[in-house]
């Protein structure tokens, strides 16, 4: 029996009995979209990081020497008394970085954790719990500012002490609606500060927005709020390329800096986002190790009604089996015909489930800030699941069919 037919034949015991193939496959296609679905959220998720989240944090192209290192998660108590022993950031340490980076296209310093909340005051309206950094006049370009209105924070602000202000989208929106906000003056804690220009929309990463916030002078920042433990110096390097030797540089700098001898370890730390997107991975990678135990209970749940099936079928079709055999057909012959209906109807399920699954990623990007991208492994693995199904779960029913005896297969009605 040529395989064409044998295909043929297949897909029609398929559609003969639809409803029954449907349920018989909802075990498959429900865990194939599963898969899917997961797999195409958390690759999203990680892009996503990596693109928006990091960059949105540091800056694109940016490493930072901080106090501190960037870490998510808690410090034990020891960990945390060492870091506490570790000197403030200065702006001497910004000099050196910069004199040992000359190609940086900015190198500045900005307030660290924790920012410091405040409400702004703008005659009889008030915006509350905004965040307040300080600056140096780089900052801005190391975070890639757009101005709607406006002009920067300068180095002669910083350096005069100038009471300006620079705020984000947000804080234009609701304080200021359709009043040009440069030129106003807003009140922070009781201080008064003129704007002097509007930041653009950054826009939202995971819901969260990075446009209310208030840019003032470093000098200005802390006499306000007084000096932070952990301002840091951010280097925005002309490419990515260059940001692992402009670190090794900077650390190179920093060590004379703060005078260390070769074998002394490090009282600072330099680094790059790529610890929020390490994190990331390290959660992702958890994930994707629950997603296969959860996903086999489905596949074997489908596997086994599969079979369950598969051998119905065999009972119902004996007689058409003992004709097939009458008419010359081999034990092989046989066996093939049911085990390639059985690949075939899994086959079927794993796509119905790639379409599922597909629709439900994009579902979820559409209904919330989570990013999905169904890549071309994970439909590739999803169809060969079904196929690997219909073949594993198959083989038993094919074999029962193949052994039936010909002569009581012709008496079965």
């Amino acid at each position: 029996m040529r395989f064409a037919d044998v295909l043929t034949t297949a897909l029609q015991q398929i559609r003969v009995n639809k409803l029954r193939s449907f349920f018989t496959l909802l075990g498959i296609i429900v865990s194939v979209a599963f898969l899917v679905a997961v797999v195409a959220i958390i690759s999203g998720m990680n892009a996503y990081v990596k693109e928006n989240l990091a960059s949105a944090l540091i800056g694109a192209n940016t490493f930072q020497v901080r106090r501190t290192p960037i870490r998510i998660g808690l410090f034990d108590d020891e960990e945390w008394r060492r870091l506490q022993r570790r000197p403030r950031i200065t702006e001497s340490d910004a000099d050196a970085v910069m004199a040992a980076v000359p190609e940086a296209v900015a190198v500045s310093m900005q307030t660290g954790w924790p920012v410091p909340i405040a409400d702004i005051v703008w005659r009889n309206r008030t915006q509350a719990d905004v965040a307040i950094f300080g600056i140096t006049a780089p900052y801005q370009v190391v975070q890639d500012y757009v101005f709607a209105s406006g002009r920067p924070i300068s180095d002669v602000d910083a350096r005069d002490h100038h009471s300006v202000a620079v705020i984000g989208a947000d804080i234009t929106d609701k304080l200021f609606e359709n009043v040009d906000p440069v030129g106003q003056d807003i009140r922070i804690l009781g201080q008064r500060f003129t704007v002097v220009g509007t930041i653009a929309k950054k826009g939202r990463v995971l819901g969260q927005s990075f446009d209310g916030f208030v840019l003032l002078p470093l000098p200005n920042f802390e006499m306000l709020f007084g000096r932070r433990k952990t301002t840091n110096v951010s280097v925005k390097m002309p490419s990515a390329d260059l940001v692992p030797s402009g670190m090794q540089r900077a650390n190179e700098a920093m060590r004379v800096a703060h005078h260390l001898r070769p074998a002394d370890e490090p009282d600072y730390s330099v680094e790059t986002a790529d610890a929020l997107v390490e994190f990331w991975k390290n959660l992702t990678r958890i994930l994707f190790s629950v997603i296969p135990a959860i996903v086999a209970i489905g596949v074997v749940v489908g596997g086994i009604v599969i079979m369950n099936i598969m051998l119905m079928s065999v009972t119902e079709r004996t007689h058409e089996i003992g004709v097939r055999k009458a008419m010359g057909a081999k034990r092989g012959d046989i066996q093939r015909q049911f085990l390639v209906e059985a690949i075939v109807l899994a086959t079927i399920g794993g796509m119905f489930g790639v379409v599922a699954g597909w629709g439900l990623a994009s579902l979820v990007s559409l209904a919330s800030p989570l990013p999905a991208r169904v890549s071309l492994w994970s439909v590739m693995l999803a169809v060969s699941l079904g196929a690997g199904v219909g073949v594993l779960f198959g083989v038993y029913p094919a074999s029962r069919a193949a052994q039936l005896n010909p002569i009581d297969a012709l008496r079965a009605e």
